[in-house]
């Protein structure tokens, strides 16, 4: 062999080590970076996690309120007559008694839904999407009611789907804390959400609609970029954001956003999947 072909082979195989080493180290440096961007993405979910807590203890102690109110006027007429020495019929105490078991049931039911909102058992079940509706009524109700924000809920379809429930809840609840900040910040007469649930071609099509005049940013979708906020005092810019991270990553599926003639409208696209027991 030729000292020409020989050097030749030398350097190919010199060139073929260095290619080697830079695609070994191409693909250490993508991990580190989807580790990076992981990692990143789990810290605005923590903090997307943290603004929602702050939100719902205040749901709590609006929903709590009224029940507390209620088990005081149900005691202020037992302690009135005792003081009174005024005789109270069994019956009287026995009524008074069963609606102070239905009040803390309530009040129990309410710290259960919290409860499991914030569960870290991820874990995927198949379940109706309207009870994650309910879950995300529960949550944000003294919103609605405290504001008079009407709620419309359209059940064309209600399926089975299998995936993370408790997310698929944080998800609606985010969509609709968002258009119940807008309808108020605007001040709009007779506010209204409307939320829809139909299926097409095997996807769960979940809608959320609202009468707020729509949303004013070009493009669209700058809505799902991370710290974005608009007409929101305390926003952390993570809530829309984080619902699209979820349904993209958790469910397999997209958010879309548009605006009609009365407001925006946000669409959960997933597919329908069920796992037998």
């Amino acid at each position: 062999m030729s000292k020409s072909k020989q050097k030749e082979i030398l350097l190919l195989s010199k060139e073929k080590v260095e290619l080697k080493t830079l695609n070994e180290e191409l693909e250490k440096r993508v991990k580190e970076e989807l580790k990076k961007s992981r990692a990143k993405d789990e810290l605005m979910f923590q903090q997307s996690k943290l603004a929602s807590m702050g939100e719902m203890i205040g749901n709590i102690s609006h929903q709590w309120r009224q029940p507390l109110m209620e088990i005081s006027s149900l005691f202020l007429p037992i302690e009135a007559s005792l003081k009174m020495n005024i005789e109270l019929s069994k019956e009287d105490l026995i009524e008074r008694i069963e609606k102070l078991h239905e009040i803390t049931k309530y009040m129990s039911h309410t710290i259960d839904d919290f409860k499991n909102f914030f569960s870290k058992d991820k874990k995927k079940v198949n379940f109706r999407i309207s009870e994650q509706i309910n879950t995300a009524i529960t949550i944000i109700g003294s919103t609605l009611k405290r504001n008079k924000i009407n709620l419309d809920i359209i059940i064309k379809h209600n399926p089975l789907v299998y995936g993370y429930k408790n997310e698929y809840a944080q998800v609606l609840i985010n969509i609709a804390t968002n258009a119940c900040d807008i309808l108020i910040n605007r001040k709009i007469t007779n506010p209204k959400i409307i939320i829809k649930i139909e299926t097409k071609d095997n996807f769960l099509l979940v809608s959320l609609s609202d009468n707020a005049g729509g949303i004013k940013v070009n493009p669209i979708s700058k809505v799902f970029e991370p710290f974005y906020t608009s007409e929101k005092d305390n926003g952390t810019g993570l809530g829309l954001f984080m619902s699209h991270l979820i349904v993209r990553n958790s469910l397999k599926g997209e958010i879309l956003v548009s605006n009609n003639k009365e407001g925006a409208v946000f669409i959960i696209k997933i597919p329908i999947d069920i796992k037998d027991d």
